[in-house]
């Protein structure tokens, strides 16, 4: 049910305003449910049948029916003063650049006003912007109607068949292409990505050093307590090395030495490799790895079985996104 927060609208500097767009409101809703009665009179068939169930309702409204321009123009000269009403005021308060402009911005409202045949009925139009606009200053809120809800549960439902059955579409259109050996991958490659390849080592480069320097440098102690743990525990399971601790006298010294040296350059060896990789030194590894994905044009794959995977794999992939689309997520809010 549609309610009115009276508190909003005691507290708003436009209450006059308001107060006539609720008037506008009830003469536009009793003004269309007239003009749609008209019509349904104006078949034959309907005055027979009111003549013979119902004389006095016909005899009260056929005047009217045959004057009923008359009782329209009453109307529709309501709804003009109210135009030119609310024209004074946005020319006053400025609420357009032009004072012209406002006539263009309300074109429904003047175009409506026409007591000519299907014109009149984009007086629903001003219906509409009305209540937008008593909704916009929170006077309404015609969200929390079950009418609303209804509409805008199929509106949806339709926007998400509609956009899948398009997506499915442009999906099946590229499954085409890439199976008819399309050059649009190897377009992709060698004409977007290969002349920007220093770009794209120059952001991995960044990034790469800005994760090892928040994710190594303040654990740099208990990574190297780990590394030094892990190396001693697989330096006592070797078999060949645990035969040192049997030389006399100098054996376990030797044991321990070994373990030592080990450990500290493994930790070492991997602390200097994040080091380079925190440090602006790794663009030229990272450089490497980016020349080795991207290739020289003409360097890519030569295989013909290597470019059947890659459209299989394509393939497939597209086809999982198929799936996910054919999911008809309305269909959970259904009761």
């Amino acid at each position: 049910m549609l309610k009115i927060n009276r508190e909003n609208l005691k507290s708003s500097h436009q209450l006059t305003w308001f107060i006539i767009d609720f008037v506008m409101l009830g003469l536009l809703i009793l003004n269309l449910a007239l003009i749609i009665w008209d019509s349904i009179y104006n078949f034959v068939a309907v005055q027979n049948l009111l003549k013979d169930y119902a004389p006095v309702i016909q005899e009260l409204y056929h005047p009217i029916h045959e004057r009923f321009i008359f009782y329209d123009l009453i109307f529709v000269s309501i709804f003009l003063g109210e135009f030119v009403l609310r024209w004074g005021y946005s020319i006053k308060a400025r609420v357009y650049d032009r004072w012209y402009f406002y006539p263009f911005i309300h074109w429904y409202d003047l175009v409506g006003c026409i007591p000519v045949g299907s014109l009149r009925f984009l007086r629903v139009l001003r219906i509409i912007s009305i209540i937008y606009r008593l909704h916009q200053y929170k006077i309404i809120d015609f969200t929390s109607t079950r009418l609303y809800r209804f509409v805008i549960f199929y509106y949806e439902a339709f926007m998400e068949e509609l956009s899948d059955r398009i997506v499915l579409k442009v999906l099946s259109g590229v499954q085409d292409e890439v199976k008819r050996g399309s050059p649009l991958f190897e377009r992709i490659q060698h004409d977007i990505l290969f002349p920007r390849r220093e770009m794209l080592s120059d952001w991995l480069s960044e990034r790469v050093a800005q994760a090892a320097k928040q994710g190594y440098i303040p654990n740099r102690g208990a990574l190297r307590v780990y590394l030094e743990n892990r190396v001693d525990h697989a330096l006592k399971q070797n078999l060949e090395l645990s035969r040192l601790k049997y030389l006399p006298v100098v054996g376990p010294t030797i044991q321990d030495t070994l373990e030592n040296a080990v450990g500290d350059i493994v930790a070492n060896v991997v602390h200097q490799i994040l080091d380079d990789l925190a440090s602006s030194t790794n663009h030229a590894f990272i450089e490497d790895i980016v020349n080795v994905f991207l290739p020289e044009p003409g360097e890519g794959l030569t295989e013909e079985g290597e470019k059947e995977a890659l459209i299989t794999l394509i393939l497939e992939v597209i086809d999982a996104i198929k799936d996910q689309v054919h999911v008809k997520h309305w269909r959970e809010n259904l009761p």
